[in-house]
Parts: structure tokens; C-alpha cells; sequence
């Protein structure tokens, strides 16, 4: 590297970076330009930002700002928020310097980031000093927000804190030239974070508790291994009873259970598409920097258990995104189940004795490592519909999801979200973030976790909230913990928040036409919704359409007992209908009575219904199974049953399922065709009802937005009639269109409800 030039007189820039630039190597890849160029100065952190003094010819400093962000590291997301002439320091080289904190900062939290190709083959090379070890990193991969304590990110305020440098590592900590220079969570064996098996009393460690962990898949036992957000769940995917026993001991009989594949050859995805059937968009998800698990196709020759996915057609499948699961892969030989490490529906698990106290009746033993983990992060999870990936649910590497803002928050807002797949999010200035996917709020577990991540998010982006939007439902925790904090609460519909979830995404479109389907919401009309159409935008939605309703019986019960919905369509419409389940008669007479019913426009609980009459489906054992198996077996067909559109006495506008029930009783006709036909019904029932309202309102789009849209069959096939009419049309992205996404959406319709208000006010005083 050629010595820096003394700088011309007067030729002086000060630069600042925003965006993605911290834990990505930014200030090493900034160093080394500027030596490259013959500039002198210095770089240094603050709190979100990069600071950057240059001393040098002009034209080398003009060249040095294009090529910052022309050639920024890849994970790197830099903007230029300022670039100024300034005085001369006189400086004769170019330093690094010690973070400072700003006095406004704008904090950036990096995600966790997948193990690269470079250390991974370092892992692998028996000459290496990093050979084998689980830990190894550098600047463009390693863990980041689970470690992070506070920013600016040094190692000092990261749980590697405690592992000192050995001099090896420290010399390529220091070194400009290495790809470890000034990587904050650098370690190695001879003194970063180790591993230990343990089994009864028993205890290994290092390369021989590996070594006893993969004899123990080996010998089809359940381990249970931590990993850079909390723990997994492994077993071997091939052998049905292990697969049965964590089933068993997890109590969990029927929800899918993702399997993690091994990186072989040229082809990174050989090993998946063994067992998937991958498009180009599901091979370049798969393969992407998150390491997302991608929902695919399961092969009919795969050589794996079919008690992974019980009933449906697709599995689960993702590439390994640490070094110590590279390792166990390699060493296995081939994929492993690798499901959270969780009671079902708790927050993944992050500390060891926690992991044996809570996962000791699931696993046969446990790997764990010596790294802290401050907070924890399930894996993300993907599905591709409409040739996109879309996010269901957000996690390691994808969370926090940082969003800019083309309005600007009146007051800091904290969201908190729903009950079901809770997360929550904080709004200010031109800014909104999304956090990692905490879980159900149902348990003690989940709701400390949502208390203590509220707390850790507005201390990490130094944010306070001024008031906290929550959902309509007064009997969410989260609305409950929300009225109870002593600052002003703004409650916004569930299917409203839906609805202004998308829009947040993508704010190009000014008016919407958008379809809000789910399960069920607490409606503004007192009754339960899940089948709505909202005209408008953020701020000011109008409901113009709906399902038509019916009296739901059992309550909560009938989320989980799809046959309550087969037979409040028949009780609605005056049919008889006897289900075989017990309890049946009891609920047909409080249903009579008016007790214990509730009057609901769902269109996920039609769903159920049809699971119900066309695979007989009575119970189901997670949210969703019975509507993913009827998109499992739905043919391919364009046949369906026109649904009728009319008008309410309220001017509400109600598509008529009714004519549905003939052809899903119809015990001539092949299951396959009959969910094919229902599913193909709601598509053209969807795009009648956009049609007929085109006619009397102008939109610039219909969105698609609620958990009925992770149904790829539907989705597609709705996006594919109103491109055929000319009809621009979206779905959520980034943003999980089901309740993960919540929380954006409260935040975006409150900040347009406070725009709008003040706006008035100013009018009043006017």
C-alpha cells in the first residue's frame, strides 16, 4: 500500500454515511480506498453513522465520495447524507478512530449475517488455523443483533466482550490488508467461545463434543443445538421414528418441521433439490444472504420422512448460515431437522439452563455453546408467490426490518402488534422498524419477552415512545399492556392495519382498493370481521365490501375445529347438517339460543369450512393446517362457482359464498377438484367484486393483505385475472401480510391519523 500524500491546502471534506454501515466492514473498506487513493484523514463510528475526514487532491476526494458508495461492501446499504468542505487538520495519514456518539444519532441495527463463502472454505481447509471451528467470522458475516448490547458497535458492547484476543487474532484485528481487520466479533480457537455437549451428567467439549453430537443423530436421537439466535431442535430427517418422537415429546403432531441441507459442489442447492422441486426464484431465495427457510415443493422420490410435513405438499428447506452448522452438516453427512427450539408457540430459547430446564423432556442432549445470545431470533421464512419472494415471517438476518418513510411521525409511536405471530415496531421521525418475530402472546414466556424487546428497541435506537398504537381488540395482551402504561393509546381496526401495512410498503400508490382476509379480527361494528374491503389510503380507509356473515358457534374453539364453520354456513343458510363430533348438538342449540356465537365475515373460517367438507377434516392441531392442506390437494382447474354480489341495507357490498356448499358436499366429484373449484370461486369472486366496485369508485390498485394470502394458489391466481384485466395489483414483500406485518400497518395508519388531525386543527385555527 503506498504511503498517504500530505494534503493540498484547502483541500478538506468532511463525509457522513447513514444507512447500512455498521457491523459490515464499512469503516476497513473506507480505509482501504482511501490509501488506495493517497488520501490522509480519518474514519470513525458514531451512533448509526459513519464519519469520514479526507485530506487530499480534489479530484482524488471527488473520486473517493462516487466510488464509497459505487463500491461499498455487499451487505453494505450506505447513503451520503452530507458532504461539506471544511478546515485542514494538517492530517499525514489515514487512521481509524476510536466511535464516538452523536449528539442525533440515526442507529442502524445490523441483522445476523450468514457465515461467507470465504470462511466456510477457510473452515474447511485443513491447513487453516480457523480449520473446523464453529466461531469463525469476518467483517461480511457473524452474528450482529444477538449480540449487540449498544451501539456504536464495537466489540466492547457485544457479548464477545468477555473473549480476549489471543495475539493472532488480535494482529488481524489491526491489520488493513485482512478481511478480519477490525471484525468485532473475531475470535478463534485458541481463545473465542467453545462448545459443550451434555448428556445425563455427562459433559465434552470442543472437537469432541461434535463429534458425540453427530453419533447422536447418527444414532436417531434429538439434540438440541444452539445456534446464533436460540436453540434447534435436530434430528435426522430421514429416520420416521425420530422424527415421530420429537413430534411426541414437542406435542407437536402435524405442524411442519423445516430440515436444513448441507452445501455440496459446484451447486450450493444440490442437497435441497434432491428433496424440493426449486424455481429460479425459490434457488435464489434459498441461496440469499438471510438464509431464509423457503417453502417448496416436496419431490415424490425425496428420501426423507413423510411425517416432516404431514399432509401438505411443500416442505421447508434452508441453507446452513453458521460455521457450526456447516460443521455438523459436514460431519452428518447430510440434512438434519432443524426446528425451533421452543415449547410451541414460546419464543425460541437462548440460554443453556433454560434450554435444559425447558427443552429436557423434547431433546436426549444438548450442544451448547459459551457465546452469549442477548436476545433471541427465530429463523425467517419465505414463500415465493407471484414470482417474488414474500416474507412470512421475519427473523435472523432479515430483522430488524429498517423501513424509510415518506411522511414524517408527528411523535415517537411504539406498535404492538396482535396476539397471534406478535411483533412490534417503533415510528419516528421518517422511520419505522419492525422487529424479529416473538411468538403467540398466550404464554408467561411470550409476554416477557414482548415487555423486555419494547424496552430493548427504544433504548438501541434511542427512541422514547410518546404514545402506543395497539390493536382494536381489547383483549390482545398487547392491547391490555398497551392501556396500561399511563401514555395516550391510539387503537386501530385489525384488518385497517392490515390494509395500511401494505400501503406502507409501498407508498407509490395514493388510492387503494385493497381485500383484508384473514382469520378473525375484531370487527368496528362490535362483530368479528375477516373477509373486508377497504377504498382508500392510510388515515382514511372506508370498509365498501364484506363476506356475507354468519353465526359462528364455539368462540376461540372454532379456529381449531374447522367443522364449527362447516356447519354455521349450513345452520346460516337453513340446511341441515349433522357433523359426527362431539359437542355438535350442544353447540346447534347455543347457537339457537344465541349463546356462545358470534356473528363473523371470515374468510379464513371459510376456509375451514371447505377443509372440513372436503377432507373431513374435524380437528386441527396449529392455526392455518386445515386451509394449507386444502391448497396441498386443490387441482388445477378453471372451473368455479359464480358467487353472487349484492348490497346490504347498509350499502355494504356482500359476496354470497352460499352456492359454494353443493359443489363441496358432492361426494361424485374428486376432493382435488372440489378445493380447486373452491379456490379458484374466491379468486373470481374477488376480482367480480373489484370489478363491479371499479365501476362506481376509482383506485389506483387492489392490494391483497391478511394471512388468507399466504396462500400461494389464491394469490397467484388472483394476481394473474386482474393482470389479465389491466388491473395493477400487490402483495406484501418484506412486510409479513399476516399478523407479523401488524404492527408496521398500526404504525402507518396512526401516523397519517395524527397527520390528518393536526391538519384540522390548523384548519379550525385558520
Amino acid at each position: 500500500m503506498r504511503p498517504a500524500r500530505p494534503a493540498e491546502r484547502g483541500s478538506a471534506r468532511r463525509l457522513v454515511v447513514a444507512g447500512r454501515v455498521q457491523a459490515v466492514g464499512f469503516r476497513p473498506f473506507a480505509y482501504r480506498l482511501a490509501h488506495a487513493m493517497g488520501l490522509c484523514g480519518w474514519v470513525r463510528n458514531g451512533a448509526g453513522q459513519v464519519h469520514i475526514h479526507l485530506e487530499g487532491e480534489i479530484e482524488q476526494i471527488a473520486r473517493f465520495e462516487r466510488e464509497l458508495i459505487a463500491r461499498a461492501p455487499p451487505l453494505a446499504r450506505p447513503r451520503l447524507v452530507e458532504a461539506v468542505d471544511v478546515a485542514s487538520e494538517d492530517a499525514r495519514h489515514f487512521l481509524i478512530l476510536p466511535s464516538e456518539n452523536d449528539a442525533d444519532p440515526q442507529v442502524h441495527l445490523p441483522p445476523d449475517l450468514y457465515c461467507c463463502d470465504d470462511c466456510a472454505a477457510e473452515m474447511r481447509d485443513p491447513g487453516a488455523r480457523r480449520h473446523g471451528y464453529a466461531f469463525t467470522n469476518c467483517t461480511q458475516c457473524g452474528p450482529r443483533y444477538t449480540i449487540i448490547e449498544s451501539l456504536p458497535y464495537d466489540r466492547s458492547q457485544t457479548s464477545m466482550a468477555a473473549f480476549e484476543m489471543c495475539p493472532l487474532c488480535a494482529a488481524e484485528y489491526a491489520d488493513p490488508l485482512d478481511r478480519r481487520f477490525h471484525a468485532e466479533p473475531l475470535a478463534c480457537p485458541a481463545c473465542g467461545p467453545r462448545l459443550e455437549y451434555r448428556r445425563d451428567s455427562s459433559a465434552l467439549c470442543g472437537d469432541r463434543a461434535l463429534a458425540a453430537t453427530v453419533l447422536a443423530l447418527r444414532a436417531g436421537d434429538i439434540v438440541a443445538v444452539k445456534g446464533v439466535g436460540g436453540y434447534h431442535l435436530m434430528c435426522d430427517p430421514a429416520n420416521a421414528a425420530a422424527v415421530r418422537r420429537l413430534r411426541a415429546r414437542k406435542h407437536r403432531p402435524d405442524k411442519p418441521l423445516a430440515v436444513m441441507f448441507p452445501e455440496r459442489g459446484s451447486d450450493r442447492l444440490e442437497s435441497v433439490r434432491a428433496a424440493v422441486e426449486l424455481d429460479p426464484c425459490e434457488a435464489r431465495t434459498c441461496a440469499d444472504a438471510t438464509r431464509p427457510i423457503v417453502l417448496a415443493r416436496r419431490r415424490a422420490d425425496a428420501d426423507l420422512a413423510e411425517e416432516l410435513a404431514p399432509g401438505l405438499a411443500e416442505l421447508g428447506v434452508f441453507l446452513p448460515y453458521s460455521p457450526l452448522h456447516h460443521r455438523l452438516l459436514d460431519d452428518f453427512g447430510g440434512p438434519l431437522v432443524a426446528t425451533s427450539g421452543n415449547p410451541s408457540g414460546e419464543p425460541v430459547i437462548t440460554d443453556a439452563t433454560e434450554a435444559e430446564r425447558r427443552l429436557g423432556p423434547v431433546a436426549d442432549a444438548f450442544l451448547h455453546h459459551d457465546r452469549p445470545i442477548l436476545r433471541p431470533a427465530d429463523d425467517p421464512v419465505c414463500r415465493i408467490v407471484g414470482g417474488r419472494a414474500r416474507t412470512l415471517r421475519n427473523g435472523r438476518g432479515t430483522a430488524p426490518l429498517e423501513l424509510d418513510c415518506p411522511w414524517r411521525f408527528r411523535r415517537p409511536l411504539l406498535a404492538v402488534g396482535g396476539h397471534q405471530k406478535c411483533a412490534i415496531a417503533l415510528g419516528w421521525q421518517d422511520r419505522a422498524v419492525l422487529s424479529p418475530h416473538i411468538g403467540d402472546l398466550d404464554s408467561l414466556r411470550g409476554r416477557e419477552l414482548f415487555e423486555r424487546l419494547i424496552g430493548d428497541l427504544q433504548r438501541l435506537y434511542r427512541v422514547e415512545a410518546a404514545a402506543i398504537v395497539c390493536d382494536a381488540h381489547r383483549g390482545y395482551a398487547s392491547s391490555r399492556w398497551a392501556r396500561g402504561r399511563g401514555l395516550p393509546v391510539v387503537p386501530v381496526g385489525h384488518h385497517v392495519a392490515h390494509a395500511a401495512a401494505l400501503a406502507g410498503e409501498y407508498t407509490q400508490v395514493r388510492r387503494w382498493l385493497t381485500f383484508a382476509w384473514d382469520g378473525l379480527g375484531a370487527g368496528l361494528d362490535g362483530e368479528l370481521w375477516g373477509g373486508e374491503v377497504f377504498l382508500g389510503s392510510p388515515g382514511r380507509f372506508r370498509r365498501v365490501a364484506s363476506l356475507r356473515p354468519f353465526h359462528l358457534p364455539g368462540g376461540d374453539r372454532a379456529a381449531r375445529e374447522p367443522w364449527r364453520s362447516a356447519a354455521a354456513l349450513f345452520w346460516e343458510c337453513g340446511r341441515d347438517f349433522s357433523p359426527r363430533a362431539a359437542g355438535a348438538t350442544l353447540a346447534r342449540q347455543a347457537r339457537d339460543r344465541g349463546l356462545l356465537t358470534s356473528r363473523c365475515s371470515s374468510v379464513g373460517r371459510l376456509f375451514d369450512a371447505a377443509a372440513a367438507l372436503v377432507l373431513g377434516i374435524e380437528s386441527t392441531s396449529f392455526e392455518g393446517q386445515a386451509a394449507m392442506r386444502l391448497e396441498s390437494v386443490a387441482a388445477d382447474t378453471r372451473d368455479f362457482v359464480p358467487l353472487p354480489i349484492s348490497r346490504d341495507r347498509n350499502g355494504l357490498w356482500r359476496t354470497d359464498w352460499e352456492p359454494l356448499l353443493d359443489v363441496l358436499t358432492d361426494a361424485d366429484r374428486d376432493p382435488g377438484w372440489r378445493a380447486g373449484v373452491f379456490h379458484e370461486s374466491l379468486a373470481q369472486a374477488l376480482c367480480a367484486q373489484a370489478t363491479a366496485l371499479a365501476s362506481r369508485e376509482t383506485f389506483d390498485a387492489v392490494g391483497l393483505a391478511g394471512g388468507v394470502f399466504q396462500n400461494r394458489r389464491l394469490a397467484e391466481r388472483v394476481l394473474a385475472l386482474l393482470a389479465a384485466q389491466g388491473v395493477p395489483a400487490l402483495l406484501p414483500a418484506s412486510v409479513p401480510v399476516n399478523d407479523g406485518g401488524l404492527a408496521f400497518g398500526q404504525l402507518v395508519e396512526a401516523a397519517h391519523l395524527q397527520a390528518d388531525a393536526a391538519v384540522a386543527a390548523a384548519e379550525e385555527i385558520m
